[in-house]
């Protein structure tokens, strides 16, 4: 092992002080004289006179130690030297513009990562409409999706794990910005066989001496959002913890404690032993694009914007998740 370490470190310190040395302008002059074969049309190509043309190639001559042309007064011919330097001087060209390239297009948001966190249902019935729609429009950047547990509330934006994020309001970070996507009906998750679900509809003071989940979370503004705190008047609730939705299901159909959730979960999580009824007069979930603030390289607000048009060019799909059909939000 030693050995390999020595040797290792030995390779990684040799280079040869005079490719160092060559100046990338002589290597793209030498390249030019080569495919031209002509000082003047060389020359012309390049934007420079003859003569200065002469110089470079004749240091970068010196600086390689052979000639790498022959000349005449008629002909000027590769040597079996400029031959040999030739592909990898292409090569080295190639590969700097392409460098150069692909910094100039991460800097203006051509190309990259973008990581893209969310919560259970992430922007519902829109989520494919705008990762389709981004893709069209930014075909070259990655985006990473990633899910989060129930208890995060920013889905990753408050720790730098996400980029941008799909999130429900509302949530405590005070750094945190975030463009309206639609707002949908909350609805009591009950179990099947619990008094009140069977309604068309409850009230919010129906609910509040019923035991209720929550999730595992620092967010204070997040957790009272969701135990409906609001409305009791100091009173505390009677909280049921849990660490994923999953689990929040299961403690509701065994008749451990309501839920108080979107609409949404009707339709995306379904459960035989949990009949989710609308709460007419407990305002909306919203659901948001959100970033955080401060500078965000442009790839955040290229999300942000796709996010808006969507949402602005299917109003038909938020008007079905805002008011979904055969919800009815009636009071009995």
């Amino acid at each position: 092992m030693p050995g390999d370490l020595g040797e290792t470190a030995s390779h990684a310190l040799t280079y040869n002080h005079l490719a160092v040395d060559i100046h990338l302008r002589k290597i793209r002059y030498f390249v030019i004289l080569a495919e031209e074969l002509n000082f003047s049309r060389a020359a012309a190509r390049l934007f420079i006179v003859q003569q200065s043309l002469s110089k470079q190639i004749r240091e970068l001559e010196e600086s390689v130690g052979t000639p790498l042309f022959t000349r005449t007064t008629r002909t000027v011919a590769l040597t079996a030297a400029g031959e040999a330097l030739l592909a990898a001087a292409r090569a080295a060209t190639a590969a700097l513009d392409a460098g150069v390239q692909a910094a100039r297009d991460a800097a203006q948001g051509d190309i990259g990562v973008l990581r893209v966190g969310f919560g259970a249902g992430a922007a519902l019935e829109l989520t494919p409409y705008i990762l389709d729609e981004f893709h069209k429009r930014y075909p070259n950047i990655k985006v990473e999706l990633r899910e989060y547990p129930l208890g995060d509330s920013s889905d990753g934006l408050e720790d730098g794990r996400s980029d941008v994020a799909l999130i429900r309001l509302p949530i405590a970070a005070s750094d945190i910005e975030f463009e309206p996507l639609f707002a949908e009906p909350l609805v009591a998750g009950l179990c099947a066989i619990h008094p009140l679900a069977k309604r068309e509809s409850v009230s919010v003071r129906e609910l509040l001496d019923e035991p209720v989940t929550a999730a595992r979370s620092t967010d204070s503004t997040w957790r009272d959002y969701w135990t409906l705190a609001d409305h009791r008047d100091g009173r505390p609730a009677t909280i049921v913890d849990t660490g994923s939705h999953t689990e929040e299901l299961e403690l509701v159909a065994a008749g451990v404690a309501c839920t108080i959730t979107a609409a949404a979960a009707a339709r995306y999580t379904p459960h035989p032993g949990v009949c989710y009824v609308p709460i007419h007069d407990a305002g909306g979930s919203t659901v948001a694009v959100a970033w955080r603030r401060g500078p965000a390289g442009p790839l955040v607000p290229r999300f942000v914007q796709v996010a808006r048009d969507v949402r602005d060019h299917h109003q038909d799909v938020v008007r079905d998740i805002e008011a979904p059909p055969g919800m009815s939000l009636i009071p009995t």
